[in-house]
């Protein structure tokens, strides 16, 4: 049960404007390392984003760029299972990469918002996102930070490994499959 968590943070509707990540390593299943930084996204800040997670351009001030952390991506991402709430995360290391002319690390990842969606039948329509599935598991932690939203995601996906008795592994060919059918009266 080893597996990466991540989030990220961007600075407006471009999802290639990272501002900050989180990554959270868990072997057999615990938390075995942590890594948060903040990103300088070379691109201007939206009001809205900033009203959601707090960081703006002073936040991020001397900050390393997207290219100048790739190195500590690639060493914490590349060959593992990368699990992340929905498929933002993912799609917004991707674009970031490609803005810069990166390669991404290459990974195999597991969306926990899916998990959620077919451990817990309530869930499986709306609800699952990340704040909803963690209040309903009773686990409480400061959203839109990065780390602590990345540490969520991991919790989701273990707290389903034990509501379901299925192994990481399993969740790749169970994430797949459409949720349960909900009585919608």
């Amino acid at each position: 049960m080893n597996f990466t968590a991540i989030d990220v943070e961007t600075a407006n509707t471009s999802l290639a404007s990272i501002c900050q990540i989180g990554i959270a390593r868990y072997e057999s299943g615990r938390l075995c390392e942590e890594w948060k930084s903040y990103v300088d996204p070379q691109e201007r800040f939206n009001g809205i984003n900033i009203s959601i997670h707090g960081i703006d351009e002073a936040v991020v001030e001397g900050a390393p760029t997207f290219p100048q952390l790739a190195g500590a991506l690639h060493s914490y991402l590349h060959g593992t299972v990368v699990i992340s709430h929905t498929y933002f995360d993912r799609t917004a290391i991707h674009q970031a990469a490609r803005k810069y002319g990166i390669d991404p690390p290459e990974s195999t990842w597991l969306d926990s918002a899916r998990i959620a969606r077919r451990a817990w039948k309530d869930r499986a329509l709306p609800g699952y996102g990340l704040r909803d599935v963690c209040k309903m598991l009773g686990y409480e932690f400061r959203h839109h930070d990065a780390l602590e939203d990345a540490r969520a995601s991991a919790y989701i996906v273990l707290a389903a490994i034990s509501e379901a008795g299925l192994g990481v592994e399993a969740w790749f060919g169970r994430s797949r499959q459409p949720p349960p059918a909900v009585d919608r009266k």
